[in-house]
C-alpha cells in the first residue's frame, strides 16, 4: 500500500512502489498494488495500481 505525503506530488511514490513490486515478482504475496485515493487515483492507475481507495469521493469528507 502506498499513501504519499499529502503535500507532495504522488507520482514518484507510486512509480517507486511499482518498481519495487516488479523487482519482487513473482514473490508470494506480491500480486497487486494498493495505491491512490480519491484525489490521485487517476495517477495511481496510470502507474499500475490494482486497488484504489475512493471513500471520500463516494461518501464525502470525514466530519
Amino acid at each position: 500500500m502506498c499513501i504519499p505525503p499529502a503535500d507532495k506530488e504522488p507520482a514518484p511514490f507510486f512509480a517507486l512502489l511499482g518498481e519495487l513490486a516488479r523487482r519482487h515478482e513473482p514473490e508470494p504475496g506480491v500480486w497487486g498494488l494498493s495505491m491512490g485515493m480519491s484525489g490521485d487515483y487517476e495517477t495511481a492507475i496510470m502507474l499500475g495500481a490494482t486497488h484504489i481507495r475512493v471513500g471520500s469521493a463516494l461518501f464525502g469528507a470525514r466530519g
